[in-house]
């Protein structure tokens, strides 16, 4: 049984806000949800492979590339990997949606199916496609993916929709501008904390490291990644803790391996960035587990 975490709201709000994440592991550890949210807000947070997002009914805000965003529903939602984006209701009546969560690996495969260059990743330039029949096919797919317990069939069908996805809505990519000082010397705290991320880390060991003061360091970090350099090493320490809770290690235990105080400290992030607790994450991936080997 997939896991359903729900959450009382209050006797005025028609809808309650809910949420049902899981992860196939048929699929390369794809993860999915199908939530209603109506007060919650996501943090600013990114994703490592792509997201995508079906608007089943209500609107849905973001905040994505300098910019606010509105999804009515009928509208599918797409950010690249990495880009820095929130998520929060526009109507008191909140929004429901179902996520796919590709990694790059799968959209490269669809990509070079549709006969582009090999390995090349897909660009889409608008992050909101009004397109309703996409919009019932992926839900369709959504669905598929929940229930059919034919590993062909999901791994097919998946396939199947990312190609329609990138066929009628990618774009070419628009060309990068060569790197300059400061860049490199954001390039270069981010994989500092990506492999430190478990030190508690000063802002004078990273102004040093790349040889910028301090405040030069915290204006351009912010700008070039969208989010402050402490808020970027908890998005760090989320993701490797997510790593943790999918092998099956305890939440407080990943909490510390990660560089957070606590559980409780790991929790507040994790809810924050992700619409999901740890202990509904890992419950998720231990739910996946389970359905495929009754397969």
């Amino acid at each position: 049984m997939l896991l359903t975490a729900r959450v009382p709201m209050s006797r005025r709000a028609t809808p309650k806000e809910h949420v049902k994440f899981w992860r196939d592991p048929v699929l390369r550890g794809l993860e999915m949800l199908h939530a209603t949210y109506v007060t919650y807000a996501f943090s600013r947070h990114a994703h490592e492979g792509f997201g995508i997002a079906i608007v089943e009914s209500g609107a849905m805000e973001f905040y994505y590339r300098g910019a606010s965003h509105v999804a009515p529903p009928g509208s599918v939602v797409i950010t690249q990997p990495g880009e820095m984006h929130t998520g929060q209701a526009v109507l008191e009546t909140g929004w429901t949606y179902r996520t796919l969560l590709p990694a790059v690996d799968w959209m490269q495969q669809a990509a070079a199916e549709l006969s582009m260059r090999s390995r090349e990743i897909p660009y889409f330039s608008s992050p909101v496609i009004h397109d309703q029949h996409l919009n019932r096919q992926l839900v369709n797919l959504h669905r598929t993916l929940e229930t059919s317990p034919s590993f062909l069939e999901r791994e097919s069908r998946f396939l199947w929709g990312l190609t329609r996805l990138i066929h009628g809505y990618s774009s070419p990519h628009p060309q990068l501008k060569a790197a300059g000082i400061e860049n490199a010397a954001v390039q270069t705290i981010q994989d500092y904390l990506h492999c430190y991320y478990t030190r508690n880390i000063s802002l004078d060991e990273l102004a040093n490291l790349v040889n910028l003061n301090s405040f030069r360091l915290l204006r351009v970090f912010k700008k070039q990644v969208g989010l402050p350099p402490h808020a970027y090493l908890n998005h760090v320490r989320v993701h490797q803790a997510k790593q943790l809770l999918a092998a099956g290690q305890p939440i407080a235990e990943a909490a510390i391996a990660t560089g957070f105080s606590d559980q409780s400290h790991l929790h507040r992030h994790f809810k924050k960035m992700l619409g999901v607790t740890p202990g509904q994450y890992a419950q998720g991936c231990r739910t996946s587990v389970w359905k495929q080997n009754k397969s």
